[in-house]
């Protein structure tokens, strides 16, 4: 990071009624100890609370666990909200059990890179550096 550069802004959170957050505490932690600003929704978040939290903290990212299965609603969800609130430069990606082919399918809707079982932290750290790097780039340019 650059002198000048603000350091990144991740929320994550919690959506729907899953209420398994010892995933999503960890991810928190490491953002934070690799230098991030994180924000932690918590807990039983809807989609228009997480994007409203998102606006409102001026994020970089936003970072969704989920492990109800409900994934395949809530984040097209978040995606469609974050656009219509003039947040569509905000990285939404997260992780859970979801299978290659929802990620895929969630790819092609504007969702980035998801992490399931077996990640490693630094793969999300660096993942959330590249990817809002770049965007930060495109932005200036």
């Amino acid at each position: 990071m650059q002198a000048s550069e603000q350091p990144i802004r991740v929320l994550v959170a919690k959506p729907g009624l899953d209420g398994h957050d010892r995933g999503a505490k960890v991810v928190a932690a490491a953002l934070r100890d690799a230098g991030m600003e994180v924000i932690y929704g918590g807990l039983h978040q809807t989609a228009d609370r997480i994007v409203e939290m998102a606006i409102q903290e001026d994020v970089d990212a936003v970072g969704l666990s989920i492990l109800s299965g409900a994934h395949m609603t809530l984040f097209p969800k978040v995606r469609a909200l974050l656009s219509e609130a003039g947040g569509g430069h905000i990285l939404l990606t997260g992780g859970g059990i979801i299978p290659q082919e929802d990620m895929d399918a969630l790819a092609e809707q504007g969702v980035g890179r998801l992490f399931g079982p077996g990640t490693t932290l630094q793969q999300l750290v660096d993942y959330i550096r590249d990817e809002v790097s770049n965007r930060r780039a495109a932005a200036r340019s």
